[in-house]
């Protein structure tokens, strides 16, 4: 199966261009969206993964925190919502004309594990605009979800009580309830032809950790979480068209102290240790996300990457589709 990548940067040119003529790129700014089902031609479209978020715990001013999008038959399903992930989704909903991705519209989310800077972007995927979403956000995640599910609706209390009580129009007065589910591993959803597993992966001292696979008619993916080298992952990952594996580069870990090196090895995947992951799972494309360089060029973890495993691999950015 052929696979088609879009390469699109988060940087908008304005006044930039060669001298026959300027470039400039026009979103639409605050629209607000309503719909209530998917429409015929988003019925019609391949299953795409848009990459809403590569970063990591650091703030970065190129990369919002780790969130992967997958698209199938007109509904988003959201995997990890790192802080930035809504307002990308926001603006990948119009540079490439995919509705669910309005964040009102985005129906499901799927967390890995309970770090932060996996989650900072839940409260604003389940609150922004919420009387106006089709139905509140459906949510899959490990032990804990409970707790901070009922943390955002305190935190927002005030917010609903003063719009629910006021003379506010409220279209869906329910839109705040965040529908929820903790986890195990196994087959967590299935509609139209997709289906999604959760697998446990090993991120050191934090348990449960999980991946995910997501199989549709026309793509299978796996998205690897934070995890260090996992043979369940491998096995998992087998012939999939794309997996989306985090990496932390072999050449930045070694610049840094002893307790960190020993931290890293036992919750995170060296490129190198990629590269044997993807050699013996073999995927249609490797893309790499999540990624801590500790001062070695980006470009260079992927030839750290390459030292093993000769196949396709890409290092994402932003807003890029596959």
């Amino acid at each position: 199966m052929k696979l088609f990548i879009i390469i699109l940067g988060v940087i908008t040119l304005l006044g930039c261009g060669s001298a026959g003529g300027k470039f400039s790129l026009e979103l639409p700014s605050a629209r607000v969206e309503t719909r209530s089902e998917p429409g015929a031609q988003e019925l019609l479209e391949e299953t795409r993964v848009v990459i809403l978020g590569t970063g990591t715990p650091i703030p970065d001013a190129y990369r919002a925190g780790p969130g992967i999008a997958v698209v199938h038959k007109g509904e988003t399903y959201l995997f990890d919502a790192g802080a930035g992930t809504v307002r990308n989704a926001t603006v990948a909903r119009y540079r490439y004309d995919i509705p669910s991705l309005y964040p009102t519209q985005i129906c499901c989310a799927f967390i890995t594990h309970m770090h932060s800077d996996h989650t900072l972007d839940l409260m604003e995927l389940g609150y922004t605009m919420w009387w106006r979403r089709r139905e509140g956000l459906k949510l899959w995640g490990p032990a804990g979800m409970g707790e901070m599910v009922a943390g955002m609706k305190a935190t927002m209390l005030p917010d609903t009580r003063i719009r629910s009580s006021g003379t506010q129009p409220m279209p869906n007065a329910t839109g705040n309830q965040i529908d929820f589910v903790e986890i195990e591993e196994g087959v967590l959803f299935q509609k139209d032809g997709l289906t999604i597993t959760a697998f446990p992966v090993n991120h050191g001292d934090i348990k449960p950790a999980f991946g995910f696979k997501v199989v549709t008619p026309d793509k299978s993916v796996v998205i690897s979480g934070d995890t260090a080298y996992s043979e369940r992952l491998i096995e998992e990952a087998r012939g999939v068209d794309i997996l989306l594996h985090e990496v932390i580069s072999e050449a930045g870990l070694g610049k840094t102290t002893a307790f960190w090196q020993s931290y890293h090895k036992k919750a995170h995947t060296t490129s190198v240790d990629v590269g044997r992951v993807a050699m013996l799972a073999k995927p249609g494309l490797l893309v790499l996300y999540h990624g801590l360089y500790y001062g070695t060029p980006e470009e260079d973890v992927i030839s750290e990457v390459r030292r093993i495993f000769d196949g396709p691999v890409v290092l994402a950015n932003d807003l890029d589709v596959f």
